[in-house]
């Protein structure tokens, strides 16, 4: 007999950027940050239980999952077995919404969705913060998606202070985030890595997260008060602050390609020509604009004409973990 629950969870992007950690072992961050939830990019997971199973199996849209990368959620069950109490082993069934490994938060959907489906399939009941703890083990940014719309991550002081929480935001109704896909292939240095040797080498890292901590109460407030224009000039400098720690590491390093550098010229273009948007970046070369719906279709335009309507994906705010189908087995 199988235990089993299948849940949704969507991707985020942070405004005021989370980069490095101060503690590996349990996802602590070396600073607090702030995200959108986005209603384009989701994981679907399915997590079934079976006494008698021996071993794990994972299947990203619909391949099974070998090595580390199985491993890894191998291990995430192992949390979640922890906390129930229970040796059970799971098929885990996900499916991708969102290119995995490209800078578009693939992971902090997939583990979001995860930490739902399997908490609730083992037959616990979870809170809001208890599920972003939860996520958090598997990757640092998935607490964040366990929340609708904007969510602010504390940095904490241990295992259990760090977690996400919502922020609820005034007059952003009408706010869209315009994906620029300048190559939604896997990129060649993982976020992780990029963290490790960041923290490790780069001679600005410490004003990295001096700044990111001033910034994202400056964010918070912004958010609350929907004053749309300091929510986009605060979120376009943490991105730039964040890649100039990346630029001074040794060796240094980049996520940006050609595209990404005309994008954001083209942004800044916009702008000079009254069209108010920002963009932001993550680790990978692909631009997320923040607009006002009244300002999409020019930017649409405008940055069509350079990389094709294909590559554009208009996204609003999302909404926040969802469980379905659920077969779980009573609490004893």
């Amino acid at each position: 007999m199988s235990h089993q629950a299948t849940a949704i969870a969507h991707s985020n992007i942070a405004l005021i950027k989370y980069w490095g950690k101060r503690d590996e072992a349990r996802m602590l961050p070396m600073n607090g940050s702030l995200s959108l939830t986005l209603d384009a990019f989701y994981t679907r997971t399915r997590v079934r239980f079976f006494p008698e199973l021996g071993e794990d199996h994972v299947r990203l849209d619909g391949r099974a999952l070998e090595g580390e990368a199985a491993r890894k959620v191998s291990r995430f069950l192992d949390r979640v077995r922890a906390l129930k109490g229970h040796e059970w082993r799971a098929e885990v069934d996900s499916y991708n919404q969102v290119p995995t490994g490209a800078g578009l938060a693939s992971s902090a959907s997939a583990f979001a969705a995860l930490a739902g489906a399997a908490s609730r399939a083992i037959g616990l009941e979870l809170s809001p913060r208890e599920l972003s703890i939860l996520a958090r083990k598997g990757s640092g940014s998935a607490c964040r998606s366990i929340f609708a719309g904007f969510a602010l991550w504390q940095a904490g002081t241990d295992d259990q202070s760090s977690y996400a929480r919502p922020v609820p935001a005034s007059n952003l109704d009408d706010l869209v985030m315009l994906v620029v896909v300048v190559n939604a292939g896997h990129k060649g240095l993982s976020s992780r890595e990029g963290m490790r040797r960041t923290v490790a080498t780069s001679p600005f890292y410490p004003a990295w997260v001096e700044h990111a901590e001033r910034d994202l109460e400056r964010m918070r407030i912004a958010v609350l008060e929907g004053d749309f224009t300091r929510i986009g000039t605060l979120a376009e400098s943490s991105a730039m602050r964040m890649h100039a720690t990346m630029l001074s590491a040794a060796p240094p390093f980049c996520y940006w390609e050609a595209g990404s550098l005309l994008a954001m010229n083209l942004v800044r273009q916009l702008r000079d020509e009254g069209h108010e948007c920002y963009f932001t970046m993550d680790a990978g070369p692909n631009v997320k604009i923040i607009a006002r719906e009244a300002t999409l279709p020019r930017l649409r335009a405008a940055l069509g004409e350079h990389f094709g309507e294909e590559a554009l994906i208009t996204a609003r705010p999302g909404p926040g973990l969802r469980i379905e189908d659920a077969e779980a087995p009573e609490c004893r």
